[in-house]
């Protein structure tokens, strides 16, 4: 059995031997953590940070989590909401006056949250997605594919720089800065976007799947025709140092599955973790308010979308392109956080659920 380290409650055994069996089916390293309540239940890593399995994954290892990464920019708009800077229901124009051109007048804040805006395409190049004016300037151009808030398509790419944006002219910051400085900063969490160069030697590369090569390129089943929401960042784009510096707030978050279960805690925990209060209980209860129920256009299948989150029954979350997932239920107070550098193909990973699936052993066992 691979070597599983950290520390986790014995009642959550299932949790290591789950990762034990991923490691043992021929993934490379990860890493799990359950937070019930706030606190650690499971905090555990192993196998390796490099594909040639020569580093050993550290309790301080850091990967990419690509769109767990939208949970956190989520977060910063949700705290924000909360304090009265930004209200969901304005026109992003209101914030972002070159926003209402080609039609988007009448585009609210909660509209980017909730992947309703009209705007999932990313057409310009990939590498504009390192240059934030030029970035957020193309969006801003842009003509909506749909009427706003009639229905979803998954803004892979868009959603972190419109939200992003709305972020920076809200309060000055880049969303990572306002992350670092308002989030992670206060509760001591490992997670960045737009990392620093001397969290380099922390970060274990994404591997490609079984067959894949560094060309393996990102991409959405349910496009619909003329759609660029596959938008063709690669494997090599990602573990890229120009992709690593910039915070392109949908996908470029780097971080463990510590740091993940540790932020999104504030929002199974009413707000507050560690002593540190960062939303109210109804700030906490929009995270999963339903703004739409249906066929969602781009990734060609049922999704409800709350305010930045996906919403499964009674819990909400997350994953991310490669594996990596993140999943709250409120009603137990639980966070599960998987992230991995061993990328599969979408299609056939389940491992995120497993991890899930496992920890709700546990649970039960603790509720008892």
């Amino acid at each position: 059995m691979a070597d599983i380290r950290g520390t986790y409650d014995r009642l959550f055994i299932a949790v290591p031997n789950a990762l034990a069996d991923l490691l043992d089916a021929g993934d490379a390293g990860g890493s799990v953590a359950v937070f019930v309540d706030g606190e650690p239940v499971v905090d555990v890593w192993g196998g390796f940070a490099d594909a040639d399995r020569t580093v050993p994954w550290e309790r301080d290892t850091i990967v990419n989590v690509w769109s767990v990464t939208k949970t956190m920019t989520a977060l910063c708009a949700l705290v924000l909401i909360d304090r009265g800077a930004l209200d969901p229901d304005a026109p992003v124009a209101h914030y972002w006056p070159e926003f209402a051109a080609a039609g988007k007048e009448k585009v609210l804040v909660r509209h980017l949250l909730s992947h309703t805006a009209g705007l999932p395409d990313w057409d310009g190049p990939v590498d504009e997605l390192y240059d934030w004016p030029a970035a957020t300037s193309r969006l801003a151009a842009r003509a909506p594919r749909w009427e706003p808030g009639t229905a979803a398509g998954y803004h892979s790419l868009t959603q972190g720089f419109l939200v992003g944006e709305v972020v920076r002219r809200v309060t000055g910051r880049s969303v990572g800065d306002f992350l670092a400085e308002e989030v992670t900063g206060p509760l001591g969490a490992d997670f960045h976007i737009g990392l620093a160069p001397e969290h380099d030697h922390r970060v274990g590369l994404a591997i490609a799947p079984t067959g894949r090569d560094e060309n393996y390129a990102a991409s959405a089943p349910g496009n619909p025709k003329g759609s660029e929401a596959g938008n063709g960042v690669r494997v090599r784009d990602g573990n890229g140092l120009a992709w690593r510096r910039a915070q392109i707030p949908a996908a470029s978050g780097y971080g463990n599955a510590r740091s993940v279960a540790q932020v999104q805690s504030v929002l199974a925990c009413g707000g507050e973790v560690g002593g540190v209060r960062l939303l109210s209980r109804a700030g906490c209860e929009r995270a999963w308010e339903e703004q739409f129920n249906g066929e969602d256009r781009v990734l060609g299948m049922p999704m409800r979308w709350g305010l930045g989150y996906g919403l499964f029954g009674t819990t909400y979350g997350w994953g991310g392109w490669g594996g990596s997932l993140l999943m709250l239920e409120p009603d137990s107070g639980m966070v599960v956080a998987y992230v991995t550098n061993q990328m599969r193909e979408p299609a056939e990973d389940t491992r995120g659920m497993e991890i899930v699936t496992a920890a709700y052993e546990g649970l039960q066992g603790l509720r008892r």
